[in-house]
């Protein structure tokens, strides 16, 4: 196959998976807007975290929300439990790899809070782990992920499944959805112009 095939092989496939998530998943995108709105409404934050490209996507939607998605406006409460090398690294090497989201849920985590979970196959540890810790202090969870759900989407009080397995393709319409909450709750609190 030649290069320019390839490209539009790999565009195609990536569309391909775009228009299933829209068949399939559009119910649960938006019951997680709603969740991610809500709680931004009432004075809570969101908490995102994953592992490799899924932590790039967690600070990438924490950024969105906290500097501006359309419109320059008041900050949206958003961290990205990825980013302080650290604390990832000192909790990872003292307590476990395990562990480096969870002890982060529960220091910076409140009742009303909503924790983004995301792993493209819906099976890593410490992604599972803060999710039970989430869990038990009353925070919503919100699963990004793909293949079966692994996991997580049955922890989750919204999983959004992407329908693929191929990873680079999961990561893509996460990134879109992460776009979609942004793009939702900014124009529900500050409105659509």
């Amino acid at each position: 196959m030649d290069a320019i095939s390839w490209i539009k092989d790999s565009l195609g496939r990536a569309s391909g998976v775009f228009s299933q998530t829209a068949s399939s998943c559009c119910e649960d995108i938006l019951e997680a807007s709603r969740i991610v709105t809500d709680c931004l409404k009432q004075g809570g934050k969101i908490l995102l975290c994953g592992n490799g490209g899924s932590a790039a996507d967690a600070q990438h939607i924490a950024a969105e929300m906290t500097v501006r998605m359309k419109k320059v406006r008041s900050p949206l409460a958003a961290i990205a439990l990825t980013t302080n090398s650290s604390l990832l690294t000192a909790q990872a090497n003292d307590l476990g790899f395990e562990t480096v989201f969870s002890r982060q849920v529960m220091s910076l985590g409140s009742r009303g809070d909503v924790l983004v979970a995301i792993s493209t196959s819906g099976k890593s540890p410490n992604i599972i782990e803060a999710v039970n810790v989430a869990k038990e202090m009353k925070i919503k969870v919100i699963g990004l992920t793909g293949f079966d759900g692994g996991h997580l989407a049955p922890l989750c009080d919204v999983a959004i499944v992407v329908p693929s397995s191929e990873v680079p393709r999961i990561q893509e319409v996460h990134i879109a959805l992460g776009h979609i909450f942004c793009e939702l709750a900014e124009a529900s609190i500050f409105g659509d112009n």
